[in-house]
């Protein structure tokens, strides 16, 4: 909670928050009212939040969006595997930072999953681990790339557990996600990591430089001769 106010303190307009699942993230926000970290979070930032009641949380995000739009900024909690996780954006201003606080490994007393389970056993030798991990890997990938809509976008993920350090967690990762988890990024202190943050900021703060941007962006002329139109040949 601690980590969640300094962050939000130091990043300017919106913040996205995932939680493993409705309970951890009812309980965790519970908590966090008891201690007064709401109350600190407002300081700095609007608190929205999530809901399973999909016309609440369609709302929610409207408002978050004016907040951020406004400069008051705004942090939205969310759930990995809801609503916000699978098909809302969180573009520019919208998410300049993203935490996934615990692993989203599905319920493995689910029916359902038991017996996908067994399948993916009995016909394809997949383990049941190994599938959960790539599952859970996959489902935080989902959650953090929220941020990151386009080549001139920018934002920070902040996976918030130690689990994500280990081999077999991190290298489930996507590859442009691995990419910038080098031994500078793993097992940070809360200090260091919003020393890092503000690094990060005040180097994306500096005016682009149109010159370099030219070099990763393809003119139109690219683009068309990369899809050249269709011509249709009519046979005699």
């Amino acid at each position: 909670g601690s980590m969640l106010v300094e962050l939000c303190s130091s990043i300017p307009d919106g913040v996205v928050a995932f939680f493993t699942s409705y309970s951890y993230m009812e309980s965790i926000i519970s908590e966090w009212d008891g201690m007064g970290i709401l109350r600190q979070l407002t300081k700095s930032k609007l608190v929205f939040i999530e809901t399973k009641d999909v016309v609440e949380t369609t709302l929610a995000l409207d408002n978050f969006r004016r907040a951020c739009d406004s400069g008051r900024g705004a942090v939205f909690l969310s759930v990995a595997r809801g609503k916000v996780s699978e098909g809302i954006n969180f573009d520019r201003h919208y998410g300049r930072a993203v935490i996934m606080f615990g692993v989203p490994f599905q319920y493995t007393l689910s029916h359902i999953l038991r017996a996908r389970l067994e399948y993916l056993q009995t016909n394809y030798q997949i383990r049941e681990q190994d599938f959960l991990n790539f599952d859970a890997l996959r489902q935080a990938s989902q959650c953090v790339g929220r941020v990151i809509r386009s080549k001139i976008d920018y934002g920070l993920m902040i996976f918030a557990d130690s689990r994500y350090n280990r081999h077999d967690k991190r290298t489930k990762l996507p590859g442009w996600i691995q990419n910038f988890l080098g031994d500078g990024q793993l097992n940070l202190s809360t200090d260091t990591a919003i020393a890092q943050v503000k690094h990060f900021l005040r180097v994306m703060a500096q005016p682009v430089d149109q010159n370099k941007l030219k070099e990763v962006l393809l003119s139109l002329e690219e683009v068309e001769a990369m899809n050249p139109p269709t011509q249709m040949i009519e046979a005699p």
